[in-house]
């Protein structure tokens, strides 16, 4: 799921990113406004979405079925998922996972360019202060920093959405009881039919279950692949500006 996921993301982002700056290196596209950013971020993280979302589905299913696994695999679950609930069923709960990663994505990469414009202007700073000339470039702790405070602050926000979104697609799932309450098929109606159920049984509390664990996960995968792509991006436009 995250191969798929992380390289529509950044390929869309960008190329939306090139478009709108009207260059092609990364270097140029830090100067776009926030809400560019953000806009970019939120659009790039709908095609990634689009273009992964079984193995999303998948791996949320495989994960919640605890033992005694009702799905040994990923091929008897996807083939149990055609059978009883068709082509649409691997899509299931795909409305409120658009409705999540259009904040998520735009928060995590709006952020994180800001992050980032702050970073350089204090380097800066800095440099002036010291007669050196290399404020404009960011170490791999800096960008890392960057990226597990826009992880971080996008998780933090955008939770409840993610909670939302697995209710889906767990709907029906025939688990052990002692892995959690068992979601009927079809017990919600809509993305704020959930909203409102699950405050109402479970409180605010329900609507963070898990917010730990999933930002300690979130946030750092997140800063990780932000670095990688930095220096992969910086690397390739390297090669290919000097052939």
């Amino acid at each position: 799921m995250v191969m798929p996921y992380t390289a529509i993301q950044f390929a869309v982002l960008h190329k939306l990113k090139t478009f709108v700056s009207g260059s092609s290196k990364t270097a140029d596209h830090i100067n776009l406004s926030p809400y560019l950013s953000y806009i970019s971020g939120a659009l790039a993280g709908c095609a990634a979405t689009l273009g992964s979302y079984p193995f999303d589905l998948l791996r949320t299913i495989l994960a919640s079925q605890g033992e005694p696994k009702i799905y040994p695999n990923m091929r008897s679950a996807t083939f149990d998922i055609l059978r009883t609930r068709g082509f649409r069923g691997l899509y299931a709960g795909l409305s409120p996972t658009l409705v999540e990663i259009i904040p998520y994505a735009g928060l995590q990469f709006g952020t994180y360019d800001t992050f980032k414009r702050w970073c350089m202007a204090w380097n800066n700073l800095r440099s002036s202060s010291i007669s050196s000339t290399t404020g404009d470039s960011l170490s791999s702790f800096q960008l890392f920093i960057c990226g597990l405070a826009a992880g971080t602050c996008a998780k933090l926000v955008c939770h409840p959405l993610d909670v939302v979104k697995k209710r889906f697609q767990i709907e029906g799932l025939q688990r052990h009881p002692k892995y959690g309450a068992r979601v009927e098929q079809r017990a919600y109606r809509n993305l704020f039919d959930a909203l409102h159920r699950i405050l109402k049984s479970e409180g605010w509390h329900g609507l963070y279950k898990g917010i730990v664990p999933s930002t300690i996960k979130a946030a750092p995968a997140g800063a990780v692949t932000f670095v990688a792509y930095e220096f992969t991006s910086d690397w390739l436009e390297s090669i290919f500006t000097s052939t």
